[in-house]
């Protein structure tokens, strides 16, 4: 891994020599579109939109995987599912999580001296010793899987809508499809739950003050600091409040994109008023919108995955397609990053890991191999090309979860199997293999619309390569240390407060 020059020009000399801090905020199911500064005609982004004017815009940034244990388990590995074995999602009784002999991005910094804390949705085990505290955190405060895995008294806008917890001693009524109606969503502070069911409506507001408290506490202790702040936001259930006057499903969606912008202009505010100079700020996405849910859903801007859609199905989140894993990505260093740059550079949360740990002056965990690199020559302006190759595991929609059958190679896109998750008129797009990959030229067709011709000499061209590149990682991941993730479920592991409560609710203080 390359190592850069930190006592370059343009640090001031109170930051040289000093580790910087990080702050890594993830949105949930956010959309490319749904960022002001990449597409959006309402700007419901605000902050955001600023950042991206004081820092580095990515328009061509990519989850690691479009759906959610797996993109996290990538943040913090840099690794491809299959080397950090999480390939699918876990349930609230799963049993294991991202694999114990896996190194965390917090591990690393930790090691190094770092103060470490997570604010937000975890998603990758919360039993014994897969909870974040022992997965290098020293402070975690937010819920363990996603918000909508569970009940709760203030259940929000979902599509279908899900009911409130149960309040009586009978069973539960209303059982709905995709709505968990007998346990109530936990909150955690640390190893405790201290709210259950979570009030979803003021969610936000206790997220940006804890994770404004930890920024100052951490300042206040003279050493450096990670945080990483999962967000609730833009998965459903969106929560009530506020709405605009505009029609009602997109003001619904609206109003939580700007409280969702709220929240991280409010621990922006926070780094610029306590560590402005040196504190790295990286914003991105786990993967694309969650289309089955509709008007409640984000958007996927240009990326429409074209093909896919005159066949059936979403090609957002859970597919392949570039609605399902370009996301919205920005970066903010003052006095490094270069201000209001957009960069085209092929760029992948995979690269976080590697990236921070080079700038945090660490070593990279041995004895096994990293999908992402470090990226710190095209933050600081200094190259522009990013990677050559990218592969987009399966994530649901069609194929075996993690599988690689999907290669961005520079400017083409090769599909060894399609599919399309549901959409909001409820379809499925079948799932099709291709013996001979679709190929698509993103450079003329970012729609993905119309594949090469398959005799063409631009597909003859470009298919040798694509061979040969899924080749060498399929034989790279077969020499490597590879990781296999526990997948077995037991209610008895379910995050309960209080069995003898209805729903596990807690006692009211």
């Amino acid at each position: 891994m390359e190592r850069v020059d930190h006592k370059m020009p343009g640090c001031s000399p109170k930051t040289r020599g000093r580790k910087p801090n990080f702050v890594i905020i993830l949105a949930d199911d956010m959309g490319w579109g749904d960022l002001g500064a990449n597409w959006a005609e309402t700007k419901d982004t605000a902050n955001l939109d600023k950042m991206a004017s004081e820092g580095m815009r990515f328009v061509d940034f990519h989850a690691a995987a479009s759906t959610c244990s797996p993109s996290r388990a990538s943040l913090l590995t840099g690794r491809l599912g299959l080397r950090n074995g999480v390939t699918h999602n876990f349930a609230i009784t799963s049993v294991g999580g991202l694999p114990l002999n896996e190194t965390t991005l917090a591990e690393v910094l930790q090691q190094a001296g770092y103060v470490t804390g997570m604010i937000g949705k975890w998603h990758l085990g919360h039993h014994g010793s897969y909870h974040p505290n022992f997965r290098g955190f020293d402070y975690y405060f937010g819920i363990p899987y996603s918000h909508d895995m569970g009940c709760t008294d203030t259940p929000g806008y979902n599509h279908p809508p899900c009911p409130a917890c149960p309040q009586g001693d009978g069973p539960s009524s209303n059982l709905q499809r995709d709505c968990y109606t007998d346990v109530a969503l936990p909150l955690y502070e640390n190893l405790n739950i201290v709210e259950q069911p979570v009030n979803l409506s003021s969610l936000a507001q206790k997220y940006a003050e804890k994770a404004t408290q930890f920024i100052q506490q951490a300042s206040t202790s003279g050493r450096p600091f990670l945080l990483y702040v999962a967000l609730a936001h833009m998965h459903v259930p969106l929560p009530v409040t506020q709405l605009p006057a505009a029609p009602r499903g997109r003001r619904l969606y609206g109003a939580g994109l700007r409280e969702m912008d709220s929240l991280v202009g409010r621990i922006k505010d926070k780094v610029d008023h306590t560590a402005k100079d040196n504190t790295f700020l990286w914003f991105t996405g786990d993967n694309g919108p969650w289309a089955q849910k509709c008007e409640l859903a984000g958007s996927v801007g240009a990326f429409t995955g074209v093909w896919q859609t005159r066949r059936g199905g979403s090609p957002a989140k859970q597919t392949t397609w570039e609605g399902g894993h370009r996301v919205p990505a920005l970066a903010y260093w003052p006095g490094r990053v270069p201000v209001n740059v957009t960069s085209t550079a092929l760029l992948s949360v995979l690269d976080i890991f590697p990236t921070v740990v080079a700038l945090a002056q660490a070593s990279l965990p041995q004895g096994r191999r990293f999908d992402g690199v470090d990226i710190s020559e095209v933050l600081f302006g200094r190259s522009q090309p990013g990677h050559r190759v990218l592969f987009h595991p399966n994530s649901g929609a069609a194929g075996e979860s993690g599988a690689l059958q999907t290669v961005r190679l520079e400017r083409y896109k090769a599909f060894y199997v399609t599919g399309g998750a549901r959409a909001c008129d409820g379809s499925i797009g079948p799932e099709l293999q291709h013996k001979f990959p679709l190929i698509f030229n993103l450079e003329d067709d970012i729609a993905e619309a119309v594949p090469l011709e398959r005799g063409g000499a631009e597909y003859q061209a470009v298919l040798p390569k694509v061979r040969k590149v899924l080749a060498d990682v399929l034989q790279d991941i077969a020499n490597d240390n590879i990781s296999s993730a526990d997948y077995t479920q037991d209610p008895s592991v379910t995050p309960c407060c209080n069995p003898y409560q209805i729903a596990c609710r807690c006692q009211a203080p």
